[in-house]
């Protein structure tokens, strides 16, 4: 296996374990990206899973697809639960109680984990590309 399809796969693999590493902790327990948003989370597995599949079936356009759009779902994700922080507790009339719970809620270490998976897919996409680049020239 080369060095680009290695780091494809491993970025993979970790992108489906942070999938359930929890990523927000609010007031009880903790939520993983199913607790936060279940058909998302689905779709960001179902991308995983296709890159794989991409990896080990030595598709590298499949592979280089489902990089970039599993990154772009984790950054989107991202965006969302940071709104979806922001405004869980706007329909309590108190400004400052409002201000208070929203500070309880926290943001937690599954993120590492959700970001470095597809960037590692990514850069795997990147070395392989500009190594078909020099070996045509």
């Amino acid at each position: 296996m080369r060095l680009n399809s290695l780091l494809s796969f491993a970025g993979f693999i970790i992108l489906i374990a942070g999938t359930y590493c929890p990523i927000i902790k609010p007031i009880l327990g903790s939520w993983d990206v199913y607790d936060g948003n279940k058909p998302y989370g689905i779709v960001i597995l179902l991308v995983a899973v296709v890159g794989i599949l991409g990896t080990v079936l030595n598709q590298m356009s499949i592979t280089r697809l489902s990089a970039w759009l599993s990154l772009g779902l984790v950054t989107l994700f991202y965006i969302l639960a940071i709104l979806k922080v922001k405004m869980s507790f706007d329909f309590v009339p108190l400004h400052f109680v409002a201000k208070y719970l929203t500070s309880k809620l926290k943001f937690m270490w599954g993120w590492y984990l959700l970001f470095g998976g597809p960037l590692l897919p990514v850069l795997g996409v990147l070395i392989g590309k500009r190594r078909m680049i020099t070996q045509l020239s």
